[in-house]
C-alpha cells in the first residue's frame, strides 16, 4: 500500500500502532486452537517450548530487576539513617547535611513508589536498626567522613547500575 506524501509520518506511525494493537488485540481474544488442528504437532510442540522459554527468561530479568531496586532501596534507607545520626557535626554543616539526607530520602522513596508501582515491594516498609552514636565531636566528624565517602561509592555504582537498566 503506498502512502500518500502528504501524510504526515505522525499519522504514519498512529496508523501502525493501530495495527499493532489490532492485531495484538485478536492474538489476545484468540481460542486455543483444538485437537483437530491441521497443524504439525512437531510446530506446536517447539512453539510450546519457545513460549516456556521466554516466560522463563522474562521471569529471570523481573527477579533481577526487583533485586536490584530492593538492593537500591535498602542502601539508600540505611544512609538515610546514618545521616541522621551525623545531626549535629557542625553549624556549618548543617544544611548541606540536611540537604543531603532529604535528597537520599526522596529518592529512596522514588524506588520505594516504583516497587509499588510494579507490584514488588514488600508489605511493609523497612525500619530502621540501631544507628551508630557519636559521642564527641571528633566521632561526628570522622562518621561523617566515612558515611560520606561510602555513600559516594554506593551512588556511584547505583549510577552505572541504573544507566545499564536504562540502556535500549
Amino acid at each position: 500500500m503506498a502512502v500518500p506524501a502528504a501524510q504526515s509520518p505522525v499519522k504514519l506511525m498512529a496508523l501502525q500502532l493501530l495495527l499493532w494493537h489490532s492485531a495484538f488485540w485478536t492474538v489476545h481474544e484468540a481460542t486455543p486452537l483444538g485437537p483437530a488442528s491441521s497443524l504439525p504437532q512437531s510446530f506446536l510442540l517447539k512453539c510450546l517450548e519457545q513460549a516456556r522459554k521466554i516466560q522463563s527468561d522474562g521471569t529471570a530479568l523481573q527477579e533481577r530487576l526487583t533485586g536490584c531496586l530492593r538492593q537500591l532501596h535498602g542502601g539508600l534507607f540505611l544512609y538515610q539513617g546514618l545521616l541522621q545520626a551525623l545531626g549535629g557535626i557542625s553549624p556549618e554543616l548543617a544544611t548541606a547535611l540536611d540537604g543531603l539526607r532529604l535528597d537520599v530520602a526522596d529518592f529512596a522513596t522514588t524506588v520505594w513508589h516504583q516497587m509499588e508501582d510494579l507490584g514488588v515491594a514488600p508489605t511493609l516498609q523497612p525500619t530502621q536498626s540501631a544507628l551508630p552514636t557519636f559521642a564527641s565531636a571528633f566521632q561526628r566528624r570522622a562518621g561523617g567522613v566515612l558515611v560520606a565517602s561510602h555513600l559516594q561509592s554506593f551512588l556511584e555504582l547505583a549510577h552505572r547500575v541504573l544507566r545499564y537498566l536504562a540502556q535500549p
